[in-house]
Formats: C-alpha cells, sequence, structure tokens
C-alpha cells in the first residue's frame, strides 16, 4: 500500500455520477437545450448502437431501476428494459469533460490525484485550515467536519453550475474511507466516513461492498461464512493471508478495519493547465469592481499567456476562479472555438466569465446577489495543445484582429520579447500601449 503522512488530512474521493452518460447528456443538451435529457429517462452507453451488440458501459439512474447493469451485454439489457435509448460512446466529449472536472477540483485544491477519467481523491486540508474556526483542521473536531462538508457541497455545486453534470463527495481521513463513503448513495450528495464511525457505517455492509474486494474474493470469503465487512475485521488476520494469499489477505484485513493511505499523489506528468492566481489587497465589490477586477485580470491572463508561450503550448479551455469574503470558491468555464496563448483573448474571455459569475447572467442570480466580495482572482487556460498541433479556418474575429495588428505594424516578436523582459525585471514592467 501507499505509505501515509504523518499527519491528520482530510481527504475527498468526488465522483462523477453516471459519467459518461452525463457528459453524453450535457454535449447534447449543449449543442440542443430543447433535446431529451437523457440523464431522466432509461437510456444508456455501449455497444453497436445499429446492431445493438455490445455491452453496456454507462447507464442512467431509471435505467438502473429496471436492472441495467454496467459491463452486461445490451441485448440483456433490452430485454430487462425494452425502451432503453442506447447511445453511442463519445470518447472527446469524454476528454472534455474529464479535464473540466479536474480543472475544477484543481481550484480547490493543488493536491489532486485522478484516480480514473471520471473520479479523483482530493486533499482538501489546506483549504479547510484557511477556514474560520478549523485551526489545525483535527478531522475530530466537529466545527472541521462540518467546514468539510460545507466545502464538498460546493464543489458539488460549483461542478453543476459550471459544468452541467453531478458529482458524489466523500469525506474522511484517508483514500479507502472515502472512496467507501461517496459510494454509500447516489446521485448528487455528500458522505462522511470518520474512523470512529467504522463499525456503524461500514462493517454492516456485504464484504462484495468493500472498495478493493472483487467478486472472486468476496465469494471465497463468503463461502468460509465472511458475510459482511466487520465479519473480514474481526477475523485473524493470518487465516485471511493462507485463505487469500499474503498480500490479499493483508489487504482485506486492513481495509476492513479502514486502514489506508492518506497520500494524495499529484501528477507528474506535463501540465493539464496553466493558471495563476491572486489574494486581493482588498474585497472586490459592486462599488469598486470596475476599477480592481480588470487590472487584476489583465495582469494575471499576461502571466498564463507569458507562460503558455514559453512552452509553446495553447488551450481551448478558458477559466475565471474566485474566492469569495466567506471563503467560498467558485469557477466559471468556457470553451473557445481555438486554442489561444494571446493574452488579449485570455483576458477578454476571462471578463466576460467573471461578469457573469458575479452578476449573473440569462436569468442566473450572480454571487454579487449574495453580498459577497471577491477576496481572491484566479485566470487559467486548459484543454491543452501544442503550438503547432491545431489547425482550423480563422474566424472573423481572427482575421479582424490580424488585421489590427498589421495597421499597427505589429513586431511578430513583440510578444516573446515583452515576455522576457518582464521576466527578469518583474511583471508589468513594459507593456503594450493602449490595452
Amino acid at each position: 500500500m501507499d505509505r501515509e503522512t504523518a499527519e491528520n488530512r482530510i481527504i475527498f474521493h468526488v465522483d462523477v455520477n453516471s459519467a459518461f452518460l452525463s457528459w453524453s447528456a450535457v454535449r447534447r443538451l449543449k449543442d440542443d437545450p430543447g433535446a431529451l435529457d437523457l440523464r431522466t429517462v432509461p437510456s444508456a452507453v455501449g455497444g453497436d448502437v445499429a446492431t445493438r451488440h455490445g455491452i453496456i458501459t454507462a447507464r442512467s439512474i431509471p435505467a438502473k431501476k429496471y436492472g441495467v447493469q454496467t459491463g452486461e451485454p445490451v441485448t440483456q439489457a433490452l430485454k430487462k428494459c425494452p425502451g432503453l435509448i442506447l447511445v453511442p460512446s463519445e470518447f472527446d466529449t469524454y476528454r472534455e469533460y474529464s479535464h473540466r472536472f479536474m480543472d475544477v477540483l484543481r481550484s480547490y485544491s493543488k493536491l489532486v490525484e485522478p484516480a480514473s477519467i471520471d473520479e479523483a481523491f482530493v486533499d482538501i486540508t489546506d483549504f479547510i485550515r484557511e477556514m474560520p474556526g478549523t485551526g489545525q483542521a483535527d478531522p475530530g473536531d466537529p466545527a472541521v467536519r462540518a467546514a468539510a462538508v460545507k466545502v464538498a457541497d460546493m464543489i458539488r455545486d460549483n461542478v453543476r453550475r459550471a459544468l452541467g453534470f453531478t458529482v458524489n463527495v466523500g469525506i474522511s481521513t484517508n483514500k479507502l474511507l472515502a472512496k467507501m463513503a461517496s459510494d454509500f448513495k447516489k446521485p448528487d450528495l455528500t458522505h462522511q466516513l470518520w474512523p470512529d464511525e467504522i463499525g456503524a457505517r461500514m462493517w454492516p455492509l456485504p464484504i462484495g461492498e468493500l472498495f478493493g474486494c472483487g467478486p472472486k474474493t468476496a465469494a471465497k470469503l463468503e463461502g468460509m461464512g465472511i458475510r459482511t465487512i466487520g465479519d473480514a475485521a474481526a477475523m485473524d488476520p493470518a487465516i485471511l493471508r493462507v485463505l487469500l494469499g499474503e498480500s490479499s489477505g493483508d489487504y482485506i484485513y486492513r481495509a476492513a478495519n479502514g486502514e489506508g493511505s492518506n497520500l494524495v499523489r499529484v501528477e507528474r506528468e506535463a501540465a493539464k493547465s496553466y493558471s495563476n492566481e491572486t489574494t486581493t489587497a482588498e474585497d472586490i465589490t459592486t462599488d469598486n469592481y470596475d476599477i480592481q477586477a480588470p487590472a487584476i485580470i489583465r495582469k494575471l491572463s499576461d502571466k498564463v499567456s507569458a507562460r503558455l508561450r514559453k512552452d509553446s503550448v495553447r488551450g481551448f479551455t478558458v477559466i475565471v476562479t474566485v474566492k469569495t469574503s466567506d471563503f467560498q470558491r467558485h469557477s466559471r468555464q468556457s470553451r473557445l472555438d481555438r486554442a489561444t496563448d494571446d493574452g488579449d483573448e485570455i483576458f477578454r474571455n476571462s471578463m466576460k466569465l467573471l461578469r457573469s459569475l458575479m452578476f449573473g447572467e440569462g436569468g442566473e442570480q450572480g454571487l454579487y446577489r449574495e453580498q459577497s466580495g471577491i477576496r481572491l482572482l484566479g485566470v487559467g487556460v486548459s484543454s491543452l495543445t501544442q503550438g503547432d498541433e491545431e489547425e482550423s479556418q480563422m474566424t472573423l474575429e481572427d482575421l479582424a484582429r490580424a488585421r489590427e495588428q498589421a495597421e499597427a505594424k505589429a513586431n511578430p516578436e513583440l510578444d516573446r520579447l515583452l515576455d522576457m523582459i518582464n521576466s527578469k525585471f518583474g511583471s508589468g514592467t513594459i507593456r503594450r500601449g493602449g490595452r
């Protein structure tokens, strides 16, 4: 098993509800707001839709009520639910929404460990420590537990509002218990499973529901009379090792007793996104928004742009993050038609997103309606592509900008020169006129 950190941590497991089905539904609703929401009817992703062969890879909650299971043949699922709506897999859509989902999680913590395309572990300890009355984030403190639930609910609300789908959040002190908690009941719920609750909330569960205990292992344990997780926890570990083998027997015993790693391992691969954020000198309210917000977003956009150009990458998704005066984080993002590394474009889109988030748009209430001020601002770009990978037709906006630059006799090396000067002598040392 992974080594554990010495100090207590607060760990979340965040899991997208019916991910592939949900992401397909969100994509269809985005393309056609009047389309049928697949999540509200018996539907499933899987197999060849035309021939109705293959297996089910995801299903809606209504389909689950008919007994439709992931991994079963489509023909069998159709016998259970003849009206089942089948949709094909959309791997590009899954990748896009997975990246955006992870971006939301990273707006709360730098310690995010993707467990798969639709779930991740998040070490939220440092975020909770910043909240009033939480001290060193002792997980035994009722105030800390209440704060953890509040943050989990914030994440669920943020994902739902910004991306259009729902997640479950499990809370505990290690990854095993957080994962067990997130699976308790779905969808769109927050669950806690603290070490002092293991006996009451985990031990009565069937042994097959223990994370990491597969069907064959569960069957073997049940054959020995070990039917619940509590039965395994009370068993002599030496017997489990003989029955299951040294490694598996030790794991089942430790997991049944709630032991697991609290080390959230951050990806060390190439960057998935570029972002910068800053705490404001004073809260940004409706009174000083027009003076304070544009200057800060301008600075952050230029920083992100410089980093993108330095690494020769561009991104399709622009993200704005705020922390309000009540310590809640919120984010809003939008997908561009073309990948960009341009500070002006990042700035324009960031300002649109920020205004929508704070003042509301299309009937949706903005955060300022809740009497919130902004104490932190962040700008990011994700859905990255190498500088020369993406080729597509220029938009009218691209052509207009190119014409403006040509009329101004723009130097093609100007951006890189500005980056070098600002990097050496400090951000904002020199900038373009008229911006």
